[in-house]
């Protein structure tokens, strides 16, 4: 590590120079004065511009399995929204309710975690929050007891499976988990936050939503087919989809990396889109296709791996994860809560992505003081779940929770940040202390 010290201007440490610039490119992000995407290629460029490591090291840093996963599904979901699937579910889901406010707020909470469990949260409730406002429109219900919801559900069943939530994705990558680790090792833990979830909001708001019988009767005229605009890329969609799905089940036996699979899910349906609509339309649904896809989101993940790569080179993550290691006694159950209640608290203070792509390489600083990289396995998990659902707390959290503030706002539904986080954040702290039951039972 002291190599990389040499090419610094001025003969400067290079863990001080790389840990104020990751501190100064936090800062920036937390402050949203600017594009985060910006922020992270301006702290990457800074990186190894000013000599903490050299553009070959830098691109060595950059987790490439995690772009291509994330970069696959979200052309998957673009294309796959267009045939009108998902708002089919979220009509059926209110009429599977009969119609009745508070059935309805329970059966869309379910499908937006079910639906962010297979796709991604911000994905999910791009989808769901339209239809849901149109619904609680014909019923005449206050919209912000389901849109609360769905902010939850959305990143509670995104905890549940590696392509569910960004944090995930990273771990899974850089950790090497696959699909079945994180359905086995986290779903079971989801199922009884989620219960506890809709038994919580159903006390808060559920009970006394009421809606007239003329009301309901609207609602359950509604025709779930109606929301199919296009019944073969339906299909298309169904059936890749559902290979996609077999495949990151059985990725290890395939020998397939999840950003392989996504990949090439994506490539296929791009094409049957385009030899069904073999005309102009072809072209421009390939760049509406390419457009979907959230370049921001892609780019600050680039920025921030080399960023975090550049304090790791300098040395400062074996430095800190060396202090965790001796506060906890060398108690790997204490190091495992401590994770876990910090990476809530932090989550929920912080985008949860940045925090969790620091998180990484420290952990992994652990594995010798605790026995190798498969025991601390447990550590994993713990990272997922506080980070995953402490992006609740706040409507910073996550970028799920901005995501339908901002279709709320549109919408004239205000969404105000200290009215969330009192809602939220107690509740967020329930399902944490639900999550630490579980990692001890099950590892402690």
């Amino acid at each position: 590590m002291g190599g990389h010290a040499s090419h610094i201007y001025f003969g400067l440490d290079a863990m001080w120079v790389s840990t104020i610039l990751l501190a100064v490119t936090y800062a920036i992000i937390i402050s949203e004065q600017v594009n985060r995407a910006i922020i992270a290629l301006l702290g990457a460029a800074a990186m190894v511009i000013v000599g903490v490591m050299s553009q070959e090291e830098a691109l060595k840093g950059v987790d490439w399995n995690t772009i291509g996963l994330l970069t696959g599904m979200m052309i998957l979901v673009s294309i796959s929204r267009r045939s009108g699937m998902f708002q089919y579910v979220a009509v059926w889901a209110a009429k599977a309710a009969k119609a009745h406010p508070a059935g309805i707020l329970l059966l869309l909470q379910l499908t937006t975690a079910v639906l962010s469990a297979l796709l991604d949260n911000v994905t999910t409730v791009l989808l769901m929050v339209p239809v849901t406002l149109a619904i609680v429109k014909e019923l005449e219900v206050p919209p912000y007891p389901y849109l609360f919801a769905e902010i939850f559900a959305s990143n509670i069943g995104g905890t549940a499976t590696l392509i569910g939530d960004p944090p995930n994705i990273l771990i899974g990558s850089q950790v090497g988990l696959d699909f079945n680790a994180f359905a086995i090792h986290l779903t079971p833990v989801v199922v009884v936050v989620l219960a506890v979830q809709t038994i919580m909001i159903h006390l808060l708001w559920g009970k006394d939503l009421k809606a007239t019988p003329e009301r309901e009767a609207r609602v359950m005229a509604m025709r779930p087919e109606q929301a199919i605009a296009d019944p073969l890329l339906l299909k298309q969609s169904l059936a890749v989809l559902t290979i996609v799905m077999v495949a990151f089940v059985l990725a290890r036996p395939l020998h397939l990396e999840p950003a392989t699979i996504a990949m090439a899910g994506a490539a296929v349906l791009m094409l049957l889109d385009n030899w069904t609509h073999h005309n102009e339309k072809a072209s421009d649904n390939i760049h509406k296709t390419f457009g979907d896809v959230e370049w921001i989101t892609i780019f600050f993940f680039i920025g921030l791996f080399i960023v975090v790569h550049g304090v790791e080179t300098g040395g400062l993550l074996k430095l800190l994860a060396d202090k965790l290691v001796a506060a906890t006694g060398g108690n790997i159950a204490h190091a495992g809560y401590a994770i876990l209640w910090a990476s809530a608290v932090l989550s929920a203070i912080v985008d949860n992505i940045p925090f969790v792509a620091t998180m990484i390489p420290l952990i992994k600083s652990m594995a010798p003081a605790y026995g190798g990289p498969d025991a601390i396995l447990p550590l994993w998990w713990c990272l997922s779940l506080g980070a995953c659902l402490g992006g609740n707390g706040t409507l910073i959290g996550a970028s799920a929770n901005l995501t339908v503030a901002g279709l709320a706002e549109r919408s004239g539904v205000p969404f105000r940040f200290v009215t969330y986080t009192l809602y939220a954040f107690p509740m967020m702290l329930v399902s944490i202390a639900v999550a630490h039951i579980y990692v001890w039972w099950r590892y402690f």
